[in-house]
């Protein structure tokens, strides 16, 4: 149980690339980042990235019309069948080349994907397992080009698809007598969308150069005649005459293609469409190509948006403009719109931005964005409540790590941010920056309140604080010199100076008044803060020292060196206790423009962060690697590697070269197909399908910049490639005994509960470990006896009855039950459990978190109600003053005075 860290969540990514999905109720959003899944639930204000993931970024989302099942396709066209009840993998299937869109049908029996000019439809799977999930029934040709767009009609009779080919396609799903395909044209660029119009087959498609075309069938969907059952032998003969060469791998299934012959009688019957209208939507530039839309049936919704980042809302089929806002300057990469019409969903690829919009009342029910280029450093407020994490683009952003989201962003920095950190408060955060300066954060009024600054401008790499508070420390990379500030009065205090290098990294003892700094000149320097700022020791290493940690208890430091090794040190001796071998553990993958090995490239490699657990017992360590490493410090071995990221779109994944990326001219990397059309540019040649030779792309490389365990030691977070990942304790693992013996059943231990043995029935409940009968059996005790109960608990039971408070607070509502329990267990046990603080000290931190958690939720709902009750009696008063007086007071007169009196009283809270 100690070391079953599992994947938790996923923070700082919010959208990456592909389409958003609304949930059925209209309630949650389904957000691909990278190569996993995010669900934003906007009713409760939290969200969860499922623990799964594909092998490349994710580039669309099918979601089955009950909302139970999904379908996740990847760049190369591998498929994950998901059931978003169990958060599990139910299937997985390729469809061998890159696939373009995912659409259910809305009765859920069928769902058709689209890749190159071809349209497949498979059977949906089904409620019970499959040996194969994925049945192809029919294969759809027509377009010229690649298909860009799917739309159903609400029967699930007939679909249609959009192609860069400039041509509309409506296929019928069935074997309808008048109508097997249709082509409708009428637009001059790429269309982006089309959507049937509500139980009827008239159809809206949109261009990329801003042009809607409205398309009126003379049929009715009750009008399709079902044609009747034909011999399956004649029907091939007929289809495979017309069979592209590139399609005959494809598997069985009934061929449709858009280029058969008719008679003349069956072509009078058909199902005919006619222009209604073209409408143009207002561009502001050359540039400002339409880039993605959305439309409710319901309320005659169409959301569209462009290059600029510019959206408007318009109603059909009178295209009247309703709204026109820009989000950002960034293109809008989706959209989606959920059940009831209320909500839009936006999604900026190139901001990595995720919107959801209120139109009705013109705001945002959530607005997320990570940060724009990489994270660097994360730190953990004391209570573990909060995370804050550093980026290269200047941001400092605070997380909620029970809602995942972020709320508050400070931007006074403007340059990259090097190192972020917590006070011993947690109410203040301090920043690090290349731009020359340290920055203080106020939590209470979310704004930057102190700058510290040196005498001449220097790049500050590292920064630590001491316990107090009250210090503040941060290094340069240019000057090779400490700086020493008051947070009191923001005075500099001192300048140390003595490295010959960059300085890489600071830490101060826990418990002691010294500062450790790392340097680039093979050295660690012990500094003391109160004699003189004199340095103390010096211990000299063999290499390049990257990074620098103290153990809680403040008796233990690590440092990790450029040599790749982990050398634990008796600073107060200045003695090397032990030192790890780290770089065969790093496992670098192979770069695809790399020239030699990756266990060549393994050998230069070096852990760059580090980080105690809360027992101090294992340490953390990362770097430029997709494994993060728990070792034992006592023992000095690998107890476990967590591999944090299978996505092959990043680069140095794999370890070996790729014989398919190949080519007699070099790696495929050199050769890049391009994403000529990804931001809007047209494509410059015809006949070119695949975008410009002369544009490159580029893959970011997977690191770990920095590691911290949560202060309850519950979980770890580390800041990487893909975004802030969390890993937090399994909390599924039921059984897990504890001096278990053969006469400990439930069934015995309920009977010693009925015979009121309250503290026998604790003690054998958690000697069985099972989390729901330890509840059953606390919860059987009555609340005149907790302190009974508490003060006859064997020493080593309360340890374990605090922790299971701790976790339960999370979960129950029995807030005074539980406070009434772990009031007493202190109160009692409090001198007992002090001399064992150092290894209680991470649950105790958990108890704390979870009863400050409960306490603020609490007293908003207490000053909410405390606030409606006085304006129930200003009103009630006023009301009994106006009737013996038989004044008239007008209604705004009322109002006023009303508002009047509730800002008084918030001022005077305040």
């Amino acid at each position: 149980m100690k070391f079953a860290y599992r994947f938790s969540n996923l923070l700082g990514t919010v959208y990456r690339r592909g389409n958003l999905h609304f949930t059925p109720d209209g309630n949650c959003v389904i957000s691909p980042v990278g190569n996993r899944v995010t669900v934003f639930d906007l009713k409760n204000n939290k969200s969860e990235t499922l623990p799964l993931a594909t092998r490349h970024n994710i580039t669309c989302v099918g979601l089955s019309p009950d909302g139970s099942l999904a379908i996740l396709v990847d760049e190369e066209g591998a498929a994950l069948l998901v059931s978003l009840i169990g958060k599990s993998v139910i299937h997985q299937f390729h469809f061998q080349k890159p696939v373009h869109c995912v659409c259910f049908s809305p009765d859920g029996r069928k769902f058709v994907i689209t890749k190159d000019n071809v349209a497949l439809m498979y059977h949906a799977p089904g409620k019970k397992r499959e040996f194969n999930a994925f049945v192809l029934d029919k294969t759809y040709y027509g377009p010229y080009d690649e298909t860009t767009c799917i739309d159903w009609t609400n029967d699930s009779k007939c679909f249609a698809v959009g192609s860069k080919d400039m041509s509309t396609w409506v296929f019928g799903a069935e074997r309808w007598v008048n109508l097997i395909y249709y082509s409708l044209g009428g637009h001059k660029d790429a269309i982006v969308a089309c959507f049937f119009e509500e139980n009827s087959l008239d159809l809206y498609t949109i261009s990329q150069d801003g042009a809607l075309c409205v398309w009126q069938c003379d049929t009715d969907l009750d009008g399709l005649k079902p044609r009747p059952p034909k011999d399956r032998a004649e029907d091939k003969n007929e289809s495979i005459e017309n069979l592209g060469e590139e399609f005959i791998e494809e598997p069985k299934g009934e061929e449709i293609h858009g280029k058969a012959t008719t008679n003349e009688k069956e072509r009078r019957d058909k199902v005919k469409y006619s222009r209604a209208a073209k409408y143009f939507f207002n561009k502001e530039g050359d540039f400002n190509n339409l880039t993605s839309a959305a439309y409710h049936k319901k309320t005659h919704l169409l959301v569209t948006g462009f290059a600029s980042g510019i959206f408007h809302l318009h109603e059909l089929p009178e295209f009247n403009l309703i709204h026109s806002l820009s989000i950002s300057d960034q293109r809008i990469a989706t959209i989606s719109i959920n059940s009831t019409g209320d909500w839009i969903a936006f999604g900026c690829s190139g901001l990595g931005q995720l919107l959801v919009w209120e139109w009705q009342s013109e705001s945002y029910v959530l607005k997320q964005q990570g940060h724009f280029n990489s994270m660097v450093s994360l730190a953990y407020s004391p209570d573990g409540q909060y995370l804050v994490t550093g980026g290269d683009d200047g941001k400092v952003k605070v997380w909620n790590t029970s809602s995942s989201f972020c709320f508050v962003t400070f931007t006074e920095h403007t340059s990259s941010i090097s190192a972020v950190t917590f006070t011993s408060t947690g109410y203040v955060i301090l920043s690090a920056s290349l731009d020359g300066t340290v920055r203080a954060f106020d939590l209470h009024r979310y704004r930057n309140f102190r700058t510290f600054t040196s005498p001449r401008p220097a790049q500050f790499s590292c920064l630590a604080v001491d316990s107090s508070g009250e210090i503040i420390s941060a290094g340069s990379q240019d000057s090779f010199d400490i700086f020493v500030w008051s947070m009191q009065s923001g005075r500099l205090l001192d300048v140390l100076s003595g490295h010959e290098g960059p300085i890489s990294s600071l830490c101060f003892n826990p418990m002691k008044s010294i500062l450790a700094s790392a340097s680039w000149d093979k050295t660690v320097r012990l500094w003391d803060m109160f004699d003189s700022w004199r340095t103390k020791e010096t211990l000299t290493l063999n290499s390049d020292v990257l990074v620098v940690a103290f153990r809680p208890d403040g008796n233990e430091l690590a440092v990790a060196a450029l040599d790749g090794q982990i050398t634990f040190w008796d600073h107060e001796n200045a003695v090397q206790t032990g030192s790890i071998e780290g770089r065969h553990d790093l496992q670098m993958g192979r770069k695809e423009l790399d020239k030699i090995t990756a266990k060549q490239s393994a050998k230069a490699k070096s852990f760059t962060t580090l980080c105690y657990s809360a027992d101090g017992q294992s340490i953390l360590a990362g770097g430029l690697s997709k494994f993060v490493c728990i070792y034992h410090v006592k023992e000095q071995i690998l107890m476990k590697k967590f591999e944090i990221s299978c996505n092959l779109s990043l680069d140095a994944m794999e370890e070996y070269l790729d014989r398919r990326k190949m080519t007699e001219f070099g790696s495929m990397a050199l050769i890049d197909d391009g994403a000529g059309d990804e931001d809007g540019v047209a494509i410059a040649l015809p006949g070119v399908k695949r975008g410009d030779m002369s544009s490159r792309h580029f893959k970011p490389e997977i690191r770990v910049t920095c590691l911290r365990f949560s202060p309850t030691g519950r979980s770890w977070a580390a800041t990487t490639t893909e975004g802030l990942l969390i890993y937090s304790l399994d909390s599924g693992l039921i059984f897990d005994p504890f001096e278990l013996d053969i006469d400990i059943t439930p069934s015995s231990v309920r009977k010693v509960l009925s015979q009121k043995e309250y503290t026998m029935a604790i003690v054998m409940a958690f000697r069985l470990n099972e989390k729901k009968l330890i509840q059953e059996v606390i919860e059987t005790v009555p609340c005149n006896e907790v302190d009974v109960v508490c003060s006859s608990l064997p020493e080593l039971y309360v340890e374990k009855v605090l922790e299971f408070l701790a976790s339960a607070f999370e979960t129950s509502h029995h807030l005074e039950f539980y406070l009434t329990w772990a009031q007493q267990l202190l109160m009692l046990h409090g001198q007992k459990l002090k001399t064992r603080s150092g290894k209680l000290l991470p649950m105790i931190q958990f108890l704390q978190k979870s009863i400050q958690r409960h306490f603020e939720d609490v007293s908003k709902l207490c000053e909410w109600n405390r606030y409606n009750i006085k304006y129930a009696l200003a009103i009630s008063q006023q009301r009994g003053m106006k009737r013996p007086a038989e004044t008239s007071v007008s209604e705004e007169e009322l109002e006023d005075s009303n508002s009047d009196y509730l800002m008084e009283e918030a001022s005077a809270h305040s």
